[in-house]
């Protein structure tokens, strides 16, 4: 039988876990005229989740992460390709014919899509994006609305100067199209959906996702678990005490103890045995991700890990808390009830080489 958890990719089908709530909120966004903004730390299925409703909603989907993106114009060349496979060039041919730039197409031979390339002037970079968002405006006048999935949309304000104002004027106008922006930065996402000042204020209706309840999360163990061993739950419940539930560190130690069941069977000590497997195959990137941290940095994590909290780190107060505000811009901390390390395996890599 096929390991039932899956990790470190957009995670669906029989994978997926609960959610309905967030589900049958997203439906109700979706199904009006409204856009969506939805923010969660990485690694919490947010694009899982997305991406799952509008396949239930049987409707064209855009699907970009501007984390791939360069700028404006490459922006415009991405979404112009996702345009081509949700729609035929047949039918778009004429509305591109209007494009103030035209774009290069070229066919792939191998795998038989389109290759595009916008080659706008630094005067008019904005262009082609703008050509492109109205092109998807047209797409829905004449057919299903589509759905653009922005994910990782921090990232706009770093594609170009008054980019996010550009870009809100022309989609503001859209009525055939629902926009959703996903984002893993919360403070950064805030600022622009939040700040009044913002082109994005209020721009749509606003959902965080935290982690998935306890209770939830240990039958959907159990369950699976209970494919190969009767002590299921016990080792649920330990799962959950090592990840927190976090969603990705949740199935990802779960694969790993299922593997172990399926070849050693259920054992005195199986967690540790697992836990420290993984260590070995993260140690290499665990020293590297270490060795680029500033000293403060390294404090602070320090004090996490171990659960001591920022307050006993012997450093200024304003300078850990500009150095819990850096760490969890780049994803290694994250704020819950309290200030916590996102991942707990890098946490009990920190704990074990300073025990050793």
């Amino acid at each position: 039988m096929a390991n039932p958890f899956k990790f470190g990719t957009i995670v669906g089908e029989e994978f997926f876990t609960d959610r309905t709530r967030e589900a049958k909120d997203i439906k109700h966004v979706l199904a009006s005229n409204n856009h969506l903004i939805l923010i969660s730390p990485r690694r919490y299925g947010k694009t899982s989740l997305a991406l799952k409703v509008v396949k239930m909603l049987k409707r064209p989907v855009i699907y970009l992460d501007l984390q791939i993106t360069t700028d404006a114009a490459d922006m415009a060349t991405q979404i112009m390709k996702r345009v081509l496979k949700i729609s035929k060039w047949e039918k778009v041919k004429n509305a591109v014919s209007g494009f103030r730039i035209m774009p290069t197409l070229e066919l792939n031979p191998l795998n038989g899509g389109i290759n595009v390339t916008f080659t706008p002037s630094a005067s008019d970079s904005f262009v082609p994006l703008e050509d492109v968002m109205n092109l998807i405006e047209h797409i829905g006048e004449k057919g299903k609305r589509p759905i653009v999935i922005l994910d990782e949309f921090q990232e706009i304000e770093a594609l170009g100067k008054n980019l996010p104002k550009k870009f809100r004027s022309v989609i503001q106008s859209h009525s055939h199209v629902n926009y959703v922006f996903l984002g893993s930065a919360e403070s950064m996402m805030r600022q622009i959906f939040e700040t009044k000042k913002s082109p994005f204020y209020h721009f749509g209706h606003l959902m965080t996702m935290g982690k998935i309840p306890h209770e939830d999360f240990l039958g959907y163990l159990e369950t699976r678990l209970g494919r190969v061993t009767d002590k299921a739950a016990d080792l649920s419940a330990q799962i959950l005490a090592f990840t927190d539930c976090h969603p990705y560190y949740t199935q990802q130690l779960a694969f790993y103890c299922y593997t172990y069941l399926e070849e050693n069977g259920y054992q005195d000590g199986l967690m540790d045995s697992v836990i420290s497997a993984v260590l070995s195959i993260h140690n290499n990137d665990f020293e590297k991700l270490w060795n680029t941290m500033r000293s403060t940095d390294k404090k602070i994590m320090i004090a996490l890990a171990e659960g001591w909290g920022v307050s006993s780190v012997a450093i200024p107060s304003s300078t850990a808390y500009s150095g819990l505000g850096r760490l969890a811009a780049q994803g290694y901390v994250v704020k819950n009830e309290n200030y916590e390390l996102d991942d707990p395996f890098f946490a009990r890599w920190i704990v074990a080489k300073r025990n050793a």
